[in-house]
């Protein structure tokens, strides 16, 4: 598919401004010096700008340990792998904790069973000895054995109740840890939508369950109108701000069911199963006027910034289509809803009409 005019001149926009800090600091222009700043151009990590800013305020650049430190905490690759094998390890080692501590009650099981048939054996001679006309003494030392016996076990139980009470919460808090990280790796942290990554795997699992049950699935992609302008006229954090309204609509308007994302950028996808086209269109629009409806304010000075718009395009799945496919023909509606004019809802049909309008335009011409 074909890269937009717009997103284009906006991806060279934010290359340019990553070119411009890196010759302001002369720093090597290598990849890994250009992802930072490419980032930090876009302003979609705020975590990460937020700790460039704080080390140029203080050291009034960066150095070759500041970018290891910046880009191993915020944009390795292996960051959240780390965690995870981290997490993994300490799992492991609890987990053989409390296989030794069950060895460990086994061995004490089968110690106090070999007491008791000792003791079985001596109580039979005690019989015995009780018969012959003895004092006892033989029967009171087996009894003396099995209450030693009892209480060794019943220390040792109560030490390992205690263990595997321990390891039973260590285990929780690293089950928690996982999650944590599994959601992590999953979520948009500007947003706390789902990225793209857990949208797509969902789109997928979505397709084949709708082409399984025979039931409709609906596409929305959306997109911030202008976004480029707004964002250098007011500045990343603004536009994050804009960012963080856009998801809140989203997120008002969807159901249970529903999976909505921060799909790149300032582009948003919402997967709508067992949910119609004409009721997918509806949800829509309500996310369009929640967006519209709503204005924008400078936190820092209260000044009112306008308002802001968004273009979606919707389709429905079809027999053929392939979670490939259906984003496809839902950009197509996405990018005829941009050249009605912005802030509108545009489905398949009306995409269609659209491309018939020009074709026949184009012909008169």
């Amino acid at each position: 598919m074909a890269v937009p005019s717009d997103e284009h001149e906006r991806t060279l926009a934010f290359a340019e401004i990553a070119l411009q800090q890196i010759k302001a600091l002369r720093q090597p222009a290598s990849p890994r010096n250009f992802e930072i700043w490419y980032q930090y151009a876009t302003g979609y990590n705020p975590e990460l700008n937020r700790s460039i800013n704080e080390t140029l305020a203080q050291k009034g650049t960066l150095g070759d340990a500041d970018i290891d430190l910046i880009y191993n905490t915020y944009l390795s690759p292996s960051r959240v792998s780390d965690r995870l094998d981290r997490l993994g390890t300490r799992m492991a080692g609890e987990i053989k904790q409390v296989l030794d501590m069950i060895d460990t009650a086994a061995g004490s099981a089968t110690s106090y069973s070999a007491s008791l048939a000792d003791a079985s054996e001596k109580l039979q001679g005690a019989s015995d000895d009780l018969q012959g006309g003895n004092d006892g003494t033989a029967l009171r030392a087996v009894i003396e054995l099995l209450v030693n016996g009892a209480k060794q076990m019943e220390t040792s139980n109560k030490t390992l109740e205690a263990r595997l009470s321990a390891s039973r919460q260590e285990i929780e808090q690293l089950q928690q840890n996982l999650e944590t990280v599994r959601n992590e790796s999953l979520t948009d942290p500007l947003t706390t939508l789902a990225n793209r990554k857990f949208f797509d795997s969902e789109l997928r699992k979505f397709v084949a369950d709708a082409k399984a049950s025979n039931e409709p699935l609906t596409l929305l992609m959306s997109d911030v109108d202008n976004f480029k302008a707004f964002n250098d006229k007011f500045g990343h954090l603004t536009g994050d701000q804009v960012l963080r309204l856009v998801a809140m609509a989203v997120k008002q308007n969807v159901k249970g069911q529903d999976i909505a994302a921060r799909y790149g950028g300032e582009e948003f996808a919402v997967a709508l199963p067992k949910t119609a086209l004409r009721s997918a269109i509806t949800v829509a629009d309500h996310i369009r006027r929640a967006v519209m409806n709503k204005e924008l304010m400078k936190r820092s000075s209260g000044e009112r910034l306008g308002r802001v718009t968004i273009s979606i395009g919707v389709a429905l799945l079809r027999p053929t289509d392939t979670p490939q496919s259906l984003i496809e023909r839902a950009d197509k509606c996405l990018y005829a809803a941009k050249r009605g004019g912005r802030n509108r809802v545009v489905c398949e049909s009306d995409a269609e009409a659209d491309e018939n309008a020009k074709v026949l335009s184009a012909r008169v011409a």
